[in-house]
């Protein structure tokens, strides 16, 4: 079976291939390409934040009709937080996380030729493809993108009369979404089944990698929450659409009474939470699983504490589906209810602790190899602790009422879900990359990419912490109205500065990407001198991912610096090497790890 080679058109494998490695690199430059449209959002809406009433000749070139002398439109400047967001969240983080290193990583890690289904892996792929297609075409509706804000709640969201963006570009951000739910959930079953049924001999559970842990539980909360979501927009879809009221009741417009009655947006929230918290973890559990690997082999250090880290994703896992309601805590909640989404909200830092902490260990007293990738982990782990540390602030129901809906909260979600979970993806494409194209990325580029985004990633959400304890709303077009935050102009304009500067640093890992992809310096088979299975196949990529029989796997991943005789010095490394391949039988008396 692996060494049949059947002729392959330019179509069939670039285009409708079914080969996980070309899925994952589809995958992941279509994240880029909505990456690139996201972040010229967010730059273009700084600019409006920082100098509300300049002209700016960037925003006519970009907006056009949605501006008046420069100037950006009031509902445009909605819009732009909208889309930004979802395609963010959804589009970049979920396909640049879970679409791009699933794909590439599961079948690889594991010991398999592929996923347990080339078709539907593709069509995932596909279906993807197309909600993202029709997401960038709401950009372009005569009344404008989509405006009720990422959430988008009832009633904006459920009225096509409310605003420009309740129309034509809401109708089409809710079929992209549908799109998109599919997708996810036919890649997440693809990913569950293979790691079930598809481990090669000897791949226990417990000898997996911390990645493919993370891919695998992650997959499974897409299963149970996802569906929640299709429900959602579902119901949203009939109250546009069919005149029901799943969502709307007593809706008074411009003078006029409608006709709906008996129902609530507050259930609204409880669907989409029900996804939307556990999707934190959808875009943070494969940054944190792949960080674990990174870590592990560039400390040249066994992973502190592999049990615990399972346990841990596991207990997020389940905690994640049972918190949704800290989102809510100003919807008119008991106060009963409150106390216990506190409760369950407190308890989910129990286990994040334990990843952090656990990284820190593996840390100390490694042999530290701090390529682009390794620093990308560590500032991943930074922003973790730090955008964790807030969440205790946000969780508790008291204090959250004074911060609610103010920059506290954007501060908050996006260091600890947006650039973590982007560092995790930068450090996996740094990691991986000769195993996707057979090069090296540039590590001076790299250096440069790293330093420049963290620097600006804090000098942009720090302040908005300060800021946010203020009051400051979040989501205005401007704040010039309100005098008591005449103050908050300056720090307003020092977030913009680092935000342009940040976005355009993006550039130096764009140039870095397709460069190396074509004048690369050729990789070796091992690089980074990993334990793991995809460094043992060849690197020109095989049809069954290696030539003749599957390898046989006889210990766990993370064999770094063992020595055949712990009491020695650290020059007596097993088989001479600070590394052992997970196919390398154990030596007689050795005792497995």
């Amino acid at each position: 079976m692996s060494d049949h080679h059947h002729k392959e058109t330019f179509v069939t494998k670039y285009i409708f291939s079914q080969d996980h490695k070309m899925i994952s690199k589809q995958f992941l430059v279509t994240g880029m390409f909505m990456g690139i449209i996201a972040v010229l959002m967010s730059m273009l809406f700084r600019l409006q934040l920082a100098w509300p009433d300049t002209s700016f000749s960037i925003v006519e070139a970009f907006l056009g009709s949605h501006q008046t002398d420069g100037i950006m439109d009031p509902d445009i400047y909605l819009a732009l937080v909208t889309i930004h967001g979802t395609i963010m969240v959804f589009f970049v983080l979920t396909a640049g996380l879970s679409g791009t290193f699933s794909n590439l990583l599961i079948p690889l890690q594991i010991g398999a030729r592929d996923m347990a289904s080339g078709f539907l892996n593709m069509v995932s792929y596909w279906l993807f493809f197309l909600s993202s297609v029709v997401m960038v075409i709401s950009l372009f509706v005569e009344a404008g993108p989509a405006s009720a804000g990422w959430t988008i709640y009832p009633p904006l969201s459920a009225l096509p009369q409310a605003i420009p963006g309740s129309g034509m570009g809401m109708t089409l951000w809710l079929v992209s979404m549908a799109i998109f739910i599919a997708s996810s959930l036919i890649g997440a079953l693809n990913y569950i089944v293979t790691v079930l049924n598809l481990r090669t001999k000897g791949m226990k559970m417990t000898r997996l990698p911390l990645t493919i842990w993370a891919f695998f539980i992650t997959a499974i909360i897409g299963v149970v929450s996802f569906p929640v979501l299709l429900s959602a927009a579902l119901l949203l879809i009939f109250d546009r659409s069919f005149g029901t009221s799943f969502y709307l009741s007593d809706i008074f417009i411009s003078g006029e009474v409608l006709h709906y009655q008996g129902g609530s947006p507050v259930l609204f929230e409880h669907l989409f939470w029900f996804l939307g918290h556990p999707e934190v973890y959808i875009v943070l559990l494969p940054a944190l699983g792949i960080t674990s690997e990174i870590i592990s082999t560039n400390a040249r250090k066994p992973i502190f504490g592999y049990r615990a880290m399972i346990g841990s994703i596991i207990a997020i896992a389940f905690l994640s589906t049972i918190v949704w309601g800290h989102h809510m805590f100003i919807s008119g909640m008991n106060p009963f209810l409150g106390s216990v989404f506190t409760f369950t909200t407190l308890l989910i830092a129990i286990p994040s602790a334990v990843k952090a902490f656990n990284y820190i260990t593996t840390l100390w007293k490694g042999n530290l190899q701090l390529n682009p990738a390794m620093l990308f982990s560590i500032g991943l782990v930074s922003t973790f602790v730090t955008g964790g540390l807030t969440g205790l602030v946000l969780g508790d129901s008291a204090l959250d009422i004074n911060i609610h809906d103010t920059y506290f909260v954007v501060a908050h979600f996006h260091l600890v879900m947006g650039v973590s979970a982007i560092f995790g993806m930068f450090a996996g494409v740094y990691h991986w990359f000769p195993k996707m194209y057979g090069r090296m990325m540039n590590k001076t580029l790299g250096y440069w990419h790293f330093w420049l985004s963290i620097i600006c990633a804090y000098g942009v959400f720090w302040p908005m912490h300060f800021i946010g304890l203020a009051g400051l709303p979040r989501r205005y077009y401007t704040n010039t109205n309100f005098p008591m935050f005449d103050d908050l102009t300056d720090i307003n304009i020092v977030i913009t500065i680092f935000a342009l500067v940040g976005g355009f640093a993006q550039i130096f890992f764009i140039a870095n990407f397709f460069i190396s992809m074509y004048r690369g310096e050729k990789a070796t088979q091992n690089p980074w001198k990993s334990n793991t299975l995809e460094w043992t196949t060849p690197v020109e990529h095989v049809h069954g991912n290696w030539p003749g029989k599957l390898p046989e796997v006889h210990r766990w991943a993370y064999d770094y610096s063992k020595r055949v005789d712990a009491n020695d010095d650290d020059s007596d490394y097993l088989h001479g090497k600070d590394f052992v391949l997970q196919t390398t039988p154990l030596l007689d008396g050795e005792e497995p790890s």
